[in-house]
């Protein structure tokens, strides 16, 4: 079970001029309020804030109320909550991988006719085909993709060198990862060697499995995918980094702080994290970013993480103005201050081609390129069918936590994952 999430409201005010994407869209002559949700303000409150101010120069008749919860997870359950009792915000953003179940469950809306109501081709507008993929589900287009990532390396450059390492040649495979890891654990003084997000979600633990080759389910979605070599081989290295590389069993929110402070050598995050590392780390070492090593060179793939805009507002009015908010967030101009103020990769393929939004950003700014190197081996974050999908996440993030717990062998928590997933299968004739 999630603890209900702590929720943080913010009240912006908003302002003057045309909506600069939805020509076709009559714009609102009274106010409207539209209350707006996401999660992890821990990543994105700045990113929104920028959003909000930008949008409140174009927009004067839209007051945007902000609801927050913590992650994705708690999210997805707090709209699942809302639903229930007709409560649902005007437009939340949430992980691609749950976006299936609010499809399934007729809760999102199909935003395809929107789109083509403003260009035949949304690709002219930077929605191109494999963008909108990312949150195409329930055989409509479920969401806008806001932000993409995938997960990466973050080093103390430092702690490499005290190590014996070589920051300018970081290791490209696991092994050598893992040795580096344990050499920078036997420093002592403190110092730990390695982390892994083991924690939160499936996400991390899909880029293993995805990384040997594996998937989270067979092509049929009949069975688990990961019972076999791939799913244990990701098992095995988890443990492996207890037991080789020195990590320690703590909360993401205690790593990414023992990393800032110098005391943790490797962390393997989403690149969503950049801009917060860079803040975290100051002056206190040298950080480096890096990609994230996959256990098949030839298979291997990472999955794409991140949040897509789902539009759940019934009134006209108010489904209007959540469309216009919805539509600047996923523009060039929107996603170009999400990136800023993130660590995320854009969605809009205007914002990715044309110079005038990031192209002089990531000259300047080298720590965010190692996500944009592995854009060729990133496919989308599997989403698990069915009304159990919640369940599913919390139970692979229960079993992993005995391998890092260090109270069960890698057979032991992929035969228990295994068959505990299957249970919340949906059942098929």
């Amino acid at each position: 079970m999630f603890a209900s999430p702590q929720l943080s409201r913010r009240v912006a005010l908003s302002a003057p001029a045309a909506m600069l994407f939805a020509p076709r869209i009559l714009r609102a002559q009274a106010p409207v309020e539209i209350t707006v949700h996401y999660a992890q303000p821990f990543i994105y409150k700045e990113a929104y804030g920028a959003l909000l101010a930008a949008f409140a120069r174009r927009e004067p008749n839209i007051k945007v109320n902000y609801v927050t919860t913590p992650n994705y997870e708690e999210g997805a359950q707090l709209i699942l909550r809302q639903a229930a009792t007709n409560q649902l915000p005007d437009l939340s953003y949430q992980g691609f991988n749950r976006l299936r179940v609010f499809a399934e469950r007729g809760i999102a809306q199909d935003l395809l006719p929107l789109l083509k109501a403003e260009a035949t081709d949304p690709a002219t507008a930077g929605y191109t085909p494999n963008l909108l993929a990312l949150a195409h589900f329930g055989g409509f287009q479920s969401g806008l993709a806001f932000a993409a990532s995938n997960p990466v390396t973050y080093y103390n450059a430092d702690l490499v060198r005290r190590a014996g390492g070589d920051p300018d040649n970081f290791p490209t495979n696991w092994n050598d990862v893992l040795q580096l890891a344990g050499r920078i654990d036997r420093l002592g003084d403190g110092n730990e060697g390695m982390w892994f997000t083991w924690n939160g979600d499936d996400w991390m633990f899909s880029a293993l499995l995805f990384g040997h080759g594996g998937r989270m389910l067979t092509e049929d979605e009949r069975d688990v995918g990961f019972a076999g070599p791939e799913g244990l081989g990701a098992i095995r290295l988890i443990d492996r980094m207890v037991k080789e590389g020195g990590m320690p069993n703590l909360s993401a929110a205690a790593a990414r702080q023992a990393f800032t402070a110098g005391k943790l050598g490797i962390i393997f995050q989403t690149t969503a994290l950049v801009r917060g590392m860079v803040a975290g780390a100051g002056n206190n070492f040298v950080l480096r970013t890096t990609g994230m090593p996959v256990i098949d060179p030839g298979k291997g793939r990472l999955p794409t993480g991140g949040a897509a805009g789902m539009l759940t507002a019934k009134d006209p009015a108010k489904r209007d103005a959540a469309w216009k908010f919805l539509r600047f967030s996923t523009g060039p101009e929107g996603q170009a201050l999400m990136v800023r103020n993130t660590g995320y990769l854009p969605c809009n393929q205007i914002a990715i081609d044309d110079p005038q939004y990031l192209g002089e950003f990531y000259r300047a700014n080298p720590l965010f390129m190692a996500a944009v190197r592995q854009i060729p081996i990133s496919i989308p974050w599997y989403a698990f069918p069915g009304t159990n999908s919640v369940r599913v996440t919390q139970t692979m993030v229960d079993n992993l936590a005995r391998i890092v717990e260090q109270r069960a062998t890698p057979e032991e928590v992929q035969r228990d994952m295994a068959a505990e997933v299957r249970r919340l299968l949906p059942r098929r004739s």
